[in-house]
């Protein structure tokens, strides 16, 4: 997949302001437990963009300026400042500098900036900006978090109902996926599966799967079976949330194409994402094991498809096939 199909600056933004208090409990639980969230919290976003103007210093990602109030205190209400970074940058710790001076200076209230690295280098961690003349040294220190060090803590991630879970796993695993159509769709498929099984309520699927697909896009054969099976999905739960939106993300001609692929057998395209998702992981599969994929009931092919994805070698594909072949009413296979 080309590069250029990835584009995370609007997701990111729609994100941080759909999903703000939980943003920062997820990242930054010390300065949400400080906020009194009762009094509501609001963003400044033309302010921000006048001191961006005046104090350009490269292409920014995602930010945000909200105004809060805290807990008590002699400040009633302070500033947050949080940046989403996607590239490294030379000059990235000095524009949070500049970019808290200025807020400072401009509204003279406490200003808290923060910052989340959401690039692809591990060791790029800035954190801090400051210099020093004869004896004077101004600067700032600021807390960072860094998307990539999640990779290590995916049982976490899933086992989170914070919205922002949801958020870095599809981040995380649209650079993985990059040149992956097919590993890609398996992954989408998985992650807008997990917003009904959250029990999440219809906006906040809607706001989700938006960021998902987004960052998630795919090539239009994989977009067109991906639509297929999420169009089953609604069907099973009785939850006609996506595929309810008017142009969420579907090309007319892809809504086209799903209208007649439908007539095609869901079934059988589920099935053939995990043969494929199997064949793009572990390489030739037995004829057997092709026939047992395609025998396994459409209900079950969530839990299969899990197992596509995750499984380390094919034994283990082949012993939890050969679970759901004795126990055709079985839940989860793993």
């Amino acid at each position: 997949m080309n590069d250029t199909t990835d584009s995370y600056d609007s997701p990111w933004k729609e994100a941080l302001q759909h999903f703000f208090p939980d943003f920062l409990a997820f990242f930054f639980p010390e300065a949400h437990a400080d906020i009194d969230w009762r009094l509501g919290y609001e963003f400044l976003d033309k302010e921000l963009q006048q001191i961006v103007r005046d104090a350009e210093l490269g292409r920014r990602y995602a930010d945000i300026l909200a105004q809060v109030w805290r807990h008590g205190g002699d400040e009633a209400w302070v500033l947050v400042h949080v940046e989403v970074q996607g590239q490294q940058q030379v000059a990235f710790a000095e524009r949070m500098y500049v970019y808290n001076y200025r807020l400072y200076d401009r509204y003279r209230r406490q200003v808290a900036s923060m910052a989340v690295l959401a690039d692809e280098q591990p060791h790029w961690r800035p954190q801090e900006f400051a210099y020093e003349l004869w004896g004077c040294r101004p600067g700032i220190v600021f807390p960072v978090v860094k998307l990539l060090d999640y990779a290590a803590r995916w049982s976490e991630l899933e086992a989170s109902s914070n919205p922002f879970a949801t958020v870095v796993m599809a981040h995380l695993k649209a650079q993985e996926t990059r040149r992956d159509p097919i590993e890609r769709q398996g992954w989408k498929l998985w992650l807008t599966r997990r917003l009904y099984k959250l029990g999440y309520d219809r906006q906040r699927v809607i706001d989700l799967f938006g960021f998902i697909d987004w960052v998630l896009q795919l090539p239009p054969p994989q977009a067109l079976d991906f639509w297929q099976q999420i169009q089953e999905t609604e069907e099973e739960k009785r939850m006609r949330y996506i595929t309810s939106v008017e142009r969420i993300g579907i090309e007319k001609g892809v809504q086209q194409g799903m209208q007649q692929g439908m007539q095609q057998g869901m079934q059988r395209g589920q099935a053939d994402l995990v043969l494929r998702l199997l064949n793009r992981r572990f390489g030739v599969i037995s004829p057997r094991l092709i026939e047992q994929v395609r025998a396994v009931h459409g209900e079950q092919m969530p839990d299969l498809l899990d197992v596509a994805l995750t499984a380390v070698s094919l034994d283990e594909v082949t012993a939890a096939v050969d679970a759901l072949a004795r126990d055709p009413g079985a839940g989860a296979v793993r």
